[in-house]
């Protein structure tokens, strides 16, 4: 039986707040015109994310579909909804995906981020991030290192042209065991290699 810590996905109800964690990886936001609504998607590389992230949505209260990029890959994208506005100001800065200053990073978020772009590396675990928002992963290596989790950018897998993905490692048992700590166990369905261990 472990301890509950304080910042662990046990011990905060879901909020719409967690959803971050697309953003923290390769998921976009985006504002319809002056309304007032906003949405969220991201393409993922695995069809069990995709569903694990869906109900993540629903367990939020937040519709989301499933489809396919032009690429092939499965894409979660939800409605544009007026709940969604303040997560999506937080995280752009006029049209340009950006970390809110002073984020912190608890458990519910990252789990979202794992669900979404998590992966063992050898005895390390991946944390991957939007290779079209560089500006983006220094303040995420920061805020990680804030949770007590410290971590340093490796490549992860390619990308196009053979070119690599970028991510935040994690390495080391007890950092590991942190990010366990925080994310709690794997929903059903999710591959031994997508978690850390």
């Amino acid at each position: 039986m472990r301890q509950l810590s304080f910042y662990s996905v046990e011990a905060h109800p879901p909020r719409i707040a967690d959803l971050a964690g697309l953003l923290c990886g390769p998921g976009q936001a985006v504002r319809f015109g002056s309304s007032g609504a906003a949405r969220l998607s991201v393409v993922v590389t695995d069809r069990w994310r995709v569903v694990a992230l869906r109900a993540v949505c629903a367990e939020r209260g937040v519709q989301a579909e499933v489809a396919t990029s032009a690429e092939g890959n499965p894409l979660l994208r939800t409605a544009f909804r007026t709940d969604l506005s303040e997560l999506t100001a937080q995280w752009t800065r006029g049209a340009v995906k950006a970390v809110p200053a002073g984020i912190e990073l608890v458990g519910p978020t990252l789990r979202v981020w794992a669900l979404t772009a998590g992966q063992r590396d050898g005895s390390g675990y991946l944390l991957g991030l939007d290779p079209h928002a560089e500006d983006t992963h220094e303040p995420l290596a920061v805020a990680m290192s804030m949770a007590g989790l410290v971590v340093v950018p490796a490549p992860a897998g390619a990308r196009g042209q053979g070119r690599p993905s970028p991510a935040l490692r994690l390495t080391g048992r007890r950092r590991l065991a942190r990010l366990v700590e925080l994310i709690g166990d794997p929903p059903p369905g999710t591959p031994a290699d997508a978690w850390p261990a």
